[in-house]
């Protein structure tokens, strides 16, 4: 087995997962949780409540 044979069989391995990968990208099924994935930058963080700085000092002064 020389080296162009190797380098097609490369190609080829590569070709039929790039055809692999764009069949699952473009798939119908896939299409709600890539919608909601695309929507996560303009989601609100949850508030969570920062404790008041004051209470958390013990009174001594």
């Amino acid at each position: 087995m020389d080296i162009g044979t190797i380098r097609g069989l490369g190609t080829v391995v590569v070709f039929i997962a790039f055809i692999g990968l764009a069949l699952w990208v473009y798939s119908s099924k896939r299409k709600s949780s890539f919608d909601e994935a695309a929507n996560l930058p303009f989601v609100e963080p949850p508030k969570t409540s920062v404790p008041d700085e004051q209470s958390s000092r013990s009174n001594k002064q």
